[in-house]
């Protein structure tokens, strides 16, 4: 499994030949350093409808010819923009040709600014998604929660992206437990530093993981991971 980060919380996964973006907050993001346009995947997963995630879904998806894996209610709305979609919810999994998706619970709220009101894109969640005999956990957007080691439990995570820009989602502090209970050996943190309001330090971070035996990988834009 190959897993390339894109800036803020977006994170392409690769294997045998698929490849499926999560998140795809590209052009509002000038750190992403890659164009939607230059995205070439087999489906776009997304863990909730806040646009600093729903990103640059439609575009990927219509270029592509390729399905948006969502909550059940966030698939509707994106359906109704003209592309592909495949509904689901939390607890749900479902087999696709090359990989596997299964929702998780996340402690965030999910919507999606049209106009001057919003509307309800069900809730958000986090993503189980496996590629041959590896198993990525991308929490989303989320505060730390007790079922954390749960999920951690049930499944044999090979590899965790964690946010920990705080404010909006979990802090460092409580990233650090996070990748602790969810029982993984690398850690990739994301949506820190994209702005003012959640800069952190990942170095500090990833050497708070090293204390604690795992792995964190300080990604740039367009560098990867190798499991």
């Amino acid at each position: 499994m190959k897993i390339t980060y894109y800036g803020h919380s977006s994170i392409l996964v690769e294997e045998n030949g698929t490849r499926v973006i999560i998140d795809p907050f590209l052009s509002g993001n000038p750190g992403s350093g890659i164009k939607p346009e230059d995205v070439q995947v087999d489906a776009v997963v997304l863990t909730h409808g806040h646009s600093d995630h729903y990103g640059d879904c439609i575009e990927i998806a219509k270029q592509n010819d390729c399905p948006i894996i969502a909550v059940y209610e966030l698939a509707v709305y994106c359906a109704n923009q003209g592309v592909k979609s495949h509904g689901m919810n939390t607890g749900g999994s479902a087999q696709f040709d090359g990989f596997k998706v299964k929702f998780t619970p996340a402690l965030h709220s999910s919507s999606i600014s049209v106009g001057d009101s919003w509307v309800y894109a069900g809730p958000a969640c986090g993503v189980l998604l496996t590629m041959g005999d590896r198993t990525l956990y991308h929490a989303g957007d989320t505060s730390l929660f007790g079922d954390m080691r749960l999920i951690g439990e049930m499944n044999h995570i090979d590899a965790a992206v964690l946010p920990i820009g705080d404010m909006l989602t979990m802090g460092p502090a409580d990233a650090l437990l996070a990748a602790q209970w969810v029982r993984t050996k690398h850690v990739i943190p994301v949506h820190y530093n994209t702005f003012p309001a959640i800069s952190q330090d990942a170095d500090a971070f990833c050497s708070d993981l090293a204390k604690a035996g795992i792995k964190g990988h300080p990604l740039k834009a367009g560098e990867s991971l190798q499991l």
